[in-house]
């Protein structure tokens, strides 16, 4: 699957996950929403949650700002707009914490949703912490996947939120 994503550039470029994936030439980043692909938007604001019925639509698109100007007017890109649900990061900055993912986290995270996790692993592997990714998340990842739309995907969703995994 093409992966894409917008590229800010307001945060640190030796730790931005999405420089590094560019750089192995895993993801092509776009300095402006015009030049951004038309696709699957990962959009925490989006009122539908990713499930794998949206893999058919076009690129996987991330949006890689700093979190506190992910504000959600910044995503006004072209696409179908979806959140992914409930996930812990592995990520050194955010380790534990739900919905705190970077830029390689949430574009792993829709692949393996979508079925693509030999994709998800690949990119993962540039980050030294990126297996852990998986692992940590290995039960909603795999649940999700087996989901037929996004209602499923909320209702397991809830009962992790519910649970206060």
């Amino acid at each position: 699957m093409d992966l894409h994503v917008r590229y800010e550039g307001d945060d640190d470029p030796k730790k931005c996950t999405a420089k590094k994936l560019e750089r192995f030439d895993m993801a092509a980043l776009h300095g402006s929403d015009r030049a951004t692909p038309y696709g699957v938007v990962l959009n925490p604001h989006a009122e539908k949650a990713l499930s794998p019925a949206d893999r058919d639509s076009g690129a996987l698109v991330a949006l890689d700002c700093s979190w506190e100007s992910a504000e959600e007017a910044m995503f006004s890109l072209p696409g179908e707009h979806r959140a992914l649900p409930y996930l812990v990061a592995a990520n050194p900055v955010n380790f534990g914490r739900p919905m705190q993912l970077t830029t390689v986290e949430a574009l792993a995270a829709a692949l393996v949703i979508f079925g693509e996790k030999p994709q998800a692993e690949a990119i993962l592997s540039k980050f030294r912490w990126g297996h852990t990714f998986l692992e940590l998340n290995e039960e909603p990842l795999r649940r999700y996947s087996e989901c037929e739309n996004s209602t499923e995907v909320v209702e397991i969703q809830r009962e992790y939120l519910e649970r206060g995994e």
